[in-house]
């Protein structure tokens, strides 16, 4: 109820910030909730995650300085991004997010709609093998971002086995949880999977390699060759100007 919030904030005098660190690429692509035009003042997120660039982040006002408070108001906004709490802006990383960007015009709603398709099929699919989604009454998610009860406590160890075979998810806390390093959830997002160029029947698939691990106690070794084996035939980098581009390959400097 980001409209209500504003308003109430609004009326005492308050600015309303919107952190949208993990879901700034579902924004960009029309496929979340327009946070500045609903009434926040401010925007923050990361280049990083839904907007595939490279890490770093981006602070954004619909502001425009019509009266003096207003330009109050950007002043020390800009102070506090600098020298408040940046000191330097990483000239290397600006031309690579100048392409991110470019990129996200061209490709962002195709890639940000199969991102929630894929974590939409992937919560589907865990809740079919009996593992307990959050969201069910909602369609599980609307973003990239899935939420599932392990067990009290046993978060942090199932992130572990699933990493071992080279599935990679974190570990995090629900409803009811007061130790934030023995959580009893996992958080998975589909926006890397997507990235690569898997679609609704990997994640089908995807889930049930979760139910081996965490379920069926199938054994480490014979999973992670599984999860290799599968992992061979999505090596390209999807949704960008060169796509077919050998992805997260190391570079070789001569």
């Amino acid at each position: 109820p980001l409209k209500e919030l504003a308003e109430a904030a609004h009326e005492v005098g308050a600015k309303v910030v919107y952190d949208a660190a993990h879901v700034l690429g579902l924004i960009a692509a029309g496929k979340f909730q327009d946070p500045l035009r609903e009434g926040a003042d401010v925007m923050t997120g990361s280049t990083h995650k839904t907007l595939p660039g490279p890490q770093g982040g981006v602070v954004l006002s619909d502001h425009t300085g019509e009266d003096e408070e207003d330009k109050r108001f950007l002043r020390r906004l800009n102070f506090g991004v600098f020298p408040g709490v940046t000191s330097s802006y990483h000239l290397h990383h600006v031309a690579a997010k100048a392409i991110a960007f470019a990129e996200h015009l061209e490709f962002g709603k195709a890639y940000a709609t199969q991102t929630i398709k894929n974590a939409q099929t992937l919560a589907q699919s865990l809740h079919e093998l009996g593992f307990k989604v959050f969201g069910e009454k909602y369609g599980f998610t609307k973003s990239h971002q899935i939420l599932v009860e392990i067990g009290k406590g046993r978060g942090k160890e199932a992130s572990k086995k699933l990493e071992e075979v080279g599935i990679i998810t974190n570990m995090n806390m629900i409803p009811g949880d007061e130790d934030p390093l023995n959580p009893s959830g996992l958080r998975l997002g589909s926006q890397e999977l997507t990235r690569i160029g898997m679609k609704e029947n990997e994640m089908k698939y995807v889930a049930e390699l979760i139910k081996k691990v965490l379920v069926d106690s199938v054994s480490t070794k014979k999973i992670k060759e599984e999860v290799k084996e599968f992992r061979k035939d999505y090596q390209k980098v999807h949704y960008c100007f060169n796509e077919g581009y050998d992805g997260y390959k190391y570079t070789r400097l001569i």
